[in-house]
């Protein structure tokens, strides 16, 4: 793929960035759907043509996704959504039991 040349400007191909953000993020193994999504809706950016309005809807599509991936995406020494999610169901299955000991 070609793209552009601007003077002291290094082009990255949009593909290219997002599929690091996503490696960096965990999104393959997190949500490898939704990442796959993200990563053709990238490459579809760069080999869409020069209309702005198709660069427009594409660019927007990616963002919502990459929204939703970030959302997932495990920040640095905290848990991710998905973590949180399951030390909720974590906790309210250690409720259960506690009452089932007592009850039994």
């Amino acid at each position: 793929m070609t793209l552009p040349t601007v003077t002291g400007v290094v082009a990255v191909a949009v593909a290219d960035a997002i599929h690091d953000e996503l490696d960096q993020m965990g999104a393959f193994d997190a949500s490898p759907g939704m990442a796959a999504v993200a990563y053709d809706l990238a490459v579809a950016f760069d080999s869409a043509s020069d209309a702005p309005t198709s660069k427009a809807v594409v660019a927007r599509e990616l963002s919502a996704v990459m929204v939703k991936l970030r959302a997932l995406a495990t920040p640095a020494g905290k848990g991710g959504a998905l973590d949180e999610l399951n030390r909720r169901r974590e906790e309210r299955l250690a409720q259960r039991r506690e009452r089932a000991a007592e009850d039994g």
